[in-house]
């Protein structure tokens, strides 16, 4: 499998109703007008650069969207920026750049730049056959397989889901987020090293995901999104994987486990290696690998209805109809004293039980202080990891790095039987 050249990825960036850019150096439209200095868009528009240095900044880009540590940035991006008109009526600001480059920023907007050498190569590998995989689009949705109505609800979230570009600069797909002034050399480095290559199972590309930290053991893809489970994204553990896998689809053991704190290569990180690892705003989740969350009835109640759209009245029980090899839940019963429903997948339940997302869906609900009418006063979630536990995990990975293993074994044991090829 090979690419006769390196490709070109067109990345949505922001949707809004006017696209407020400052051009450096002179940009020329599909006409031939030289345009430069600061506009504000308001239709659509191709601008092409007219010398290599030049580069543009868009103006409140929203990062972190729907998350807790959702906010706005200036970002500066090279290439070529094309304005579109999205079906909601809405501009979109879109930077058609190369793939190398492209992943230059990835690789530093997904975690920090000072982090081990050995783990930004294995990134720049996974995030450029992620990439490369989606827009060869080797994935299809299952429509069929999704239900919403009245009593249940279950759909996903995928990548696939943008049809009039390639992927998006958020958590969505991969966080891009332009030209980093903390873009150090390593990162040129595990770029320049790895060009080309990508992770193949079976002469086909890997769509490899990953996430921040599985929690102690890697999910399946098919609890997170369609009815398929490819060989290299298997459940394990993260670390010894001679170890037995504990049963976590039984309730018995997946409570033990997200009480627990087994060992884990994703489960002690030093605050040293965090700091190197992590960016800002990802450092104020400190409690990733075990965590809780506590609502009083009213808190919850209130949380679900707005979330879902729907009035259960009173929250009675929170009840797991199945649960994946790590944990984590794919179908929830949420019992009220107006309405019950059963929900899912991973993301759809936790984005119905917090104001933004639970860290995982990798959790036990306990019920406390119940009243005479059976109402519990006070509920707390006890969960493990951070993300849909899928692939790589980047502290698990960042930890490995740290402890001196090198890129293609980090990526072995993420994603068991696949190869590295070299693309271009």
């Amino acid at each position: 499998m090979t690419c006769s050249s390196e490709p070109l990825v067109n990345v949505g960036i922001l949707e809004s109703d006017t696209i407020e850019v400052t051009l450096h150096g002179a940009f020329s439209d599909s006409n031939g007008n030289r345009i430069s200095g600061k506009v504000c868009l308001t239709e659509p528009i191709e601008l092409a650069p007219m010398e290599k240095e030049c580069s543009f900044t868009l103006h409140n880009v929203v990062i972190g969207i729907g998350f807790h540590w959702e906010q706005k940035m200036e970002q500066t991006f090279e290439g070529t920026l094309r304005v579109i008109t999205m079906p909601s009526g809405r501009l979109m600001a879109i930077n058609a750049v190369n793939v190398e480059k492209y992943l230059c920023s990835v690789i530093s907007s997904e975690m920090n730049a000072d982090a081990p050498e050995e783990f930004l190569k294995a990134h720049a590998v996974i995030s450029r056959s992620w990439l490369l995989a989606q827009m060869q689009h080797k994935r299809k949705h299952c429509e069929q397989e999704m239900v919403e109505n009245e009593n249940m609800r279950i759909k996903w979230y995928d990548h696939d889901d943008h049809t009039l570009f390639d992927v998006c600069a958020d958590d969505h797909c991969q966080r891009y987020q332009g030209l980093r002034q903390d873009m150090q050399e390593t990162v040129s480095r595990a770029i320049e090293a790895t060009r080309g290559v990508v992770l193949t199972s079976n002469g086909e590309l890997c769509d490899a995901r990953f996430s921040k930290c599985c929690g102690g053991i890697m999910e399946k893809f098919s609890t997170c999104w369609g009815n398929e489970n490819p060989i290299y994204l298997a459940a394990k553990r993260d670390y010894d994987c001679s170890l037995p896998m504990p049963d976590l689809t039984d309730e018995h053991e997946a409570r033990k486990w997200c009480l627990e704190k087994p060992k884990a290569w994703c489960a002690a990180p030093s605050p040293s290696l965090l700091s190197k690892v992590l960016n800002g705003y990802d450092l104020d989740t400190p409690d990733f690998y075990r965590w809780k969350v506590e609502y009083t009835a009213r808190e919850l109640a209130t949380l679900v209805q707005e979330r879902t759209g729907v009035d259960f009245g009173s929250i009675l029980a929170i009840t797991p109809i199945h649960r994946g090899p790590s944990a984590r839940i794919d179908v929830l019963e949420i019992k009220g004293t107006k309405h019950s429903m059963t929900i899912g997948k991973e993301l759809e339940i936790r984005r119905s039980l917090s104001k933004t997302h639970l860290y995982s869906s990798a959790f036990v609900a306990d019920a406390l202080d119940v009243d005479a009418d059976g109402v519990p006063q006070r509920w707390i979630f006890n969960g493990a990891g951070w993300g849909h536990g899928v692939g790589l995990c980047q502290i698990g990975a960042a930890s490995m790095a740290d402890a001196g293993i090198t890129h293609d074994l980090i990526l072995q044991h993420y994603y068991p039987g696949s190869q590295l090829s070299r693309l271009y």
